[in-house]
């Protein structure tokens, strides 16, 4: 356990600048548009198009690893042209991912929009969460908050998108728009971030770079032990959490015979965050390091998958999802804002970008292939599924156990208490 240094008043977070509160804004919006569409993925993909299981899950894993996989692109990209003309880039293929999926009705076309939907983000997201992460360091230095609890207002803004998205798109399935209604609102969000960015995003000067030095980045990045072991222990977390949208609706289904409650319980998992993500990451931020806070938040989530076997069935029957549900939202919780708030004390910060990219490119690698076994494994017996699932973040936390607090992590601290 460590202390953090002496800042702020406990439980007072100072006034956010204009950018972060743009970038938080941001990441509200995406996730609205994003959250309408997505939990109903699987269901239109199994029961309107009559994909199999194991297509299934391969597809959902192509739409994360051309999202979490080719997030380094986007990383690169901001590094070298700035934030600004990559976001806009994101935000218009995006647009036209959602309008293809709603339109698509075989195979290749669904993977194709799929791939399209997935690469807009990997434009998209890293811009956004480098910039974040470069912002939230500044307003560390400048006014003592931990950078960790302003990572979690703007974890807080995605998972409160993340609680509206759903929502919006179950009102929708109601109201009989059905699956292609969901997707053209989910393009009609994304048609608003567009427009906001284009006015209100800065223009940053393009960096000039000397010959080979992309080359260079690249090599520094992917042959830094510690950042390499970090982005190890974030695949376990993403691949874990990936099953919201594979293992749960098949539990749901098990347990009740329908998908119907889906969407509440993604709802129930972003309310707890917007709940209790800025109380929980004040707390952490003061009581723990770092690498005890992802530690901690990873074997929280194992606990999540190993508690679905021991849940009741009968008249609780989605008792066994909603533990899992509370159980890795809280390790989420825990484990993002830390995780997030070691990349900039790992990598310099002209490769920032890069590095925030490679490590969810490093975590859609690992959910490609973990999407496509947990496909598999759906119908082997209850119990030897949820070891399997529980067994991957616990393999995660014993990693998080050789972590470091970065190399320019005691400056940080020695800056704040200046």
């Amino acid at each position: 356990m460590t202390t953090a240094p002496a800042g702020p008043r406990p439980g007072v977070l100072p006034g956010l600048t204009p950018y972060l509160r743009l970038l938080t804004a941001t990441q509200f919006a995406f996730n609205t548009g994003f959250y309408a569409v997505l939990p109903y993925l699987a269901v239109h993909l199994g029961d309107g198009l009559g994909m199999a299981g194991w297509l299934v899950g391969l597809v959902l894993g192509l739409r994360t690893f051309s999202q979490q996989g080719l997030f380094v692109v986007g990383g690169a990209l901001t590094d070298r042209y700035g934030p600004r003309p990559v976001v806009l880039a994101g935000c218009v293929l995006r647009i036209a991912g959602f309008c293809w999926l709603a339109g698509a009705g075989s195979t290749v076309t669904v993977i194709g929009a799929v791939l399209l939907i997935g690469f807009a983000a990997a434009l998209f997201s890293p811009a956004v969460e480098s910039e974040t992460a470069r912002a939230a360091v500044a307003h560390e230095s400048a006014t003592g908050t931990p950078r960790a609890q302003v990572l979690a207002v703007f974890s807080a803004a995605g998972q409160a998108g993340a609680f509206l998205g759903p929502l919006l798109g179950s009102l929708l399935l109601l109201l009989g728009g059905g699956f292609r209604t969901a997707c053209l609102a989910g393009a009609v969000v994304f048609v608003g971030v567009l427009a906001g960015h284009a006015r209100l995003m800065p223009r940053r000067p393009r960096r000039v770079r000397t010959a080979g030095e992309g080359a260079a980045a690249f090599r520094h990045v992917f042959t830094d032990g510690p950042f390499l072991v970090l982005c190890l222990v974030f695949s376990t977390y993403l691949v874990s959490y990936n099953q919201l949208y594979l293992a749960l609706p098949e539990e749901i289904e098990r347990a009740t015979g329908s998908q119907g409650a889906l969407g509440w319980l993604f709802a129930l998992s972003s309310l707890l965050v917007v709940v209790a993500q800025l109380p929980l990451s004040r707390w952490s931020a003061r009581r723990l390091a770092p690498r005890t806070a992802v530690t901690a938040g990873l074997a929280v989530v194992s606990a999540g998958f190993a508690a679905v076997p021991l849940a009741p069935d009968g008249p609780a029957g989605l008792l066994p999802a909603a533990s899992l549900v509370v159980l890795l939202t809280l390790g989420q919780m825990l484990l993002v804002p830390a995780v997030r708030g070691l990349v900039p004390d790992l990598v310099d910060d002209a490769r920032l970008g890069l590095a925030t990219g490679a490590l969810s490119s490093v975590s859609g690698l690992a959910v490609l292939g973990g999407s496509a076994a947990t496909g598999t494994l759906l119908d082997t017996p209850g119990p030897v599924l949820w070891a399997v699932l529980a067994a991957v973040p616990l393999t995660g936390a014993a990693l998080a156990l050789t972590l470091a607090g970065g190399r320019r992590a005691t400056a940080a601290v020695a800056d704040v208490t200046d």
